[in-house]
């Protein structure tokens, strides 16, 4: 099968379109012909290896244990391992895998639910990993009420577009953060409020936020703590920036060791891949909640260009890769 692969860590230039090995699924596990795959941000991070403690964390230490790129996908259900109970050859479905750029990948049944109605199917591949992570930010984590008023920093990514709606869902009222180009989206997404942080200061004094979720990770927390109320929550959702060893890690470590020193409710977050979940998206999108906002769909092949983009910034929402 076709499939983008890697041998090494690096840039974009250590991904190509090969043929591969098709996967065989073990026990608990489902064969998946793929229709789609989606870019999150876990790809770049997988694709250079960094930061750093990534590998220590069982993805390989000097190249990457799984060769194939993609976490996010959809498609038909082939074959069956053993001891799955849930699904059966013919089902379609989306979830989290390893190695969705390629024609087929395996996925664990409690990693996978069926397709909702009320999208296009392959649509459905830009919702496993961005929308479960937006889903338990607020609900778990921020513990978002109705009438709460939500900041969501990075509104027009892949996160932050699910986080708008879902929180609009709740009831919240809610503020988007973004860049120029992307306010247009952020709005039609049903944000209350557009903030375009290259004109205007959200951490102003004047505003604050009973809850606010950062997903860019690019700002201090001092900083972000003044846009809050005085009993607010702050949600860390992963961004982008920090050293190469532990990258947005000490962030997240300072957040911890502050959080019982102040009436500010300091969360680093980091979401679970489980069905029940999925399943509750797929329930947001049959009711019309919650849409995935596709920027781009490319072929396999220009699956590193679309990751280059990504990283830079450019996209606006999802970008969903074909076979």
């Amino acid at each position: 099968m076709k499939a983008i692969a890697q041998d090494r860590y690096g840039s974009s230039e250590v991904l190509e379109l090969r043929d591969v090995e098709t996967p065989t699924p073990g026990g608990g596990e489902v064969l998946i012909a793929v229709r789609a795959a989606a870019l999150d941000a876990g790809v770049w991070h997988l694709m250079t290896g960094r930061p750093y403690l990534l590998r220590l964390m069982g993805y390989g230490l000097r190249r990457p244990k799984v060769p194939v790129r993609g976490r996010e996908v959809v498609g038909r259900i082939e074959a069956v391992g053993d001891g799955v109970s849930a699904f059966r050859v013919g089902d379609e479905v989306f979830g989290v895998c390893e190695g969705s750029f390629a024609q087929y990948a395996t996925a664990r049944q409690d990693k996978i639910a069926p397709v909702p109605a009320g999208i296009p199917p392959e649509h459905a591949a830009a919702l496993p990993v961005s929308g479960l992570t937006a889903l338990q930010a607020l609900r778990d984590a921020g513990r978002v009420r109705p009438g709460q008023r939500v900041l969501v920093i990075g509104a027009a990514g892949g996160v932050g577009t699910y986080a708008v709606q879902l929180a609009k869902a709740y009831g919240a009222h809610v503020t988007g953060v973004c860049s120029t180009s992307k306010t247009e989206l952020v709005r039609s997404l049903g944000a209350d409020e557009v903030i375009d942080y290259t004109r205007e200061e959200f951490a102003d004094g004047v505003r604050a936020y009973d809850l606010i979720l950062d997903t860019a990770g690019n700002r201090g927390l001092a900083h972000l703590r003044r846009a809050l109320t005085p009993r607010g929550t702050l949600v860390l959702i992963g961004g982008e920036g920090g050293g190469r060893w532990i990258g947005t890690m000490a962030r997240v470590l300072r957040a911890a060791l502050l959080n019982p020193f102040v009436r500010h409710d300091l969360k680093p977050f980091m979401a679970a891949e489980r069905r029940a979940d999925l399943e509750v998206l797929g329930r947001h999108v049959e009711a019309g909640e919650l849409t995935p906002a596709i920027h781009h769909v490319r072929p396999l092949a220009e699956a590193p260009a679309a990751i280059d983009r990504m990283y830079r910034g450019e996209a606006r929402g999802k970008t969903l890769i074909v076979p």
